[in-house]
């Protein structure tokens, strides 16, 4: 019997192409975990009042390994019912479950505009119950965006960590008047510690000094300008170029 689902629901709102920013990066991210095995497994955890960007979701990482296997898991029951017509077993199931991940062993798990919605003191429990149920050098990402996907940000737990490893802004960058907008669609655990000497707080502060510096470059288009602001922010990134000119940036956990 798989374990008592742990969480809360939550207001399920969605969109598609909302989570386009992180699925992008998760078919480069763990491109090596998609193809380690045969069928690898991946959980999309609180896929809300419509099953849409878990389809979409089995559709970006297909393009990396056609087998791979993706489960949409909800607290609700009403929306598992309302998904099961889109499932295409074995690839696309959808299941009652929570933070346990229902017992499954998954090498990705997607958990996006889930802990925005609890208190704080929930998190750091909510990531051990994930991260103890991810297959060995499996990953978590956790964060939020906004309703349409162009601010998003996330930060990666891997299997066996105590702690976060990275945070990753992303954003549609025809639509980004300050990196400082980010501050809005923090992660749970960085949201209220966006405040002068907090690191978190540094990272912004830092992106928007370069962003401002960097208005000149802007004429030739915001991606050149986004170019600019990374290289010349200061910021230990984990990432290059190629992922800069998409509107990302990775860096160390602002712990």
């Amino acid at each position: 019997m798989p374990p008592r689902p742990r969480g809360e629901v939550t207001r399920g709102t969605t969109n598609p192409n909302r989570l386009r920013r992180v699925d992008r990066w998760i078919t480069w991210r763990c491109r090596g975990l998609l193809t380690a095995v045969d069928e690898p497994l991946v959980v999309d955890l609180g896929f809300g009042a419509s099953p849409i960007t878990t389809l979409e979701l089995r559709q970006r990482l297909a393009a990396v390994n056609p087998r791979v296997r993706v489960v949409g898991l909800e607290i609700d029951r009403s929306r598992v019912a309302a998904a099961k017509p889109m499932e295409d077993p074995p690839w696309l199931t959808f299941a009652h479950g929570g933070f346990e991940l229902a017992g499954l062993r998954p090498a990705v798990v997607r958990a996006l505009n889930v802990l925005r919605q609890y208190d704080e003191s929930a998190v750091a429990g909510a990531w051990a119950t994930m991260r103890g149920a991810l297959s060995d050098s499996g990953i978590l990402l956790e964060g939020t965006c906004d309703e349409l996907g162009r601010i998003c940000t996330w930060i990666t737990i891997e299997a066996g960590a105590s702690e976060p490893t990275s945070l990753t802004l992303a954003a549609k960058l025809s639509t980004l008047d300050s990196p400082l907008t980010f501050a809005e669609r923090l992660p749970k655990s960085l949201i209220h510690h966006n405040v002068p000497g907090a690191p978190v707080h540094r990272v912004l502060s830092a992106l928007d000094a370069a962003w401002q510096r960097a208005a000149p470059i802007g004429v030739f288009g915001p991606r050149q300008r986004w170019l600019e602001t990374v290289r010349t922010s200061g910021l230990n990134t984990l990432d290059g170029p190629a992922r800069w000119r998409l509107g990302e940036v990775t860096s160390p956990y602002p712990s």
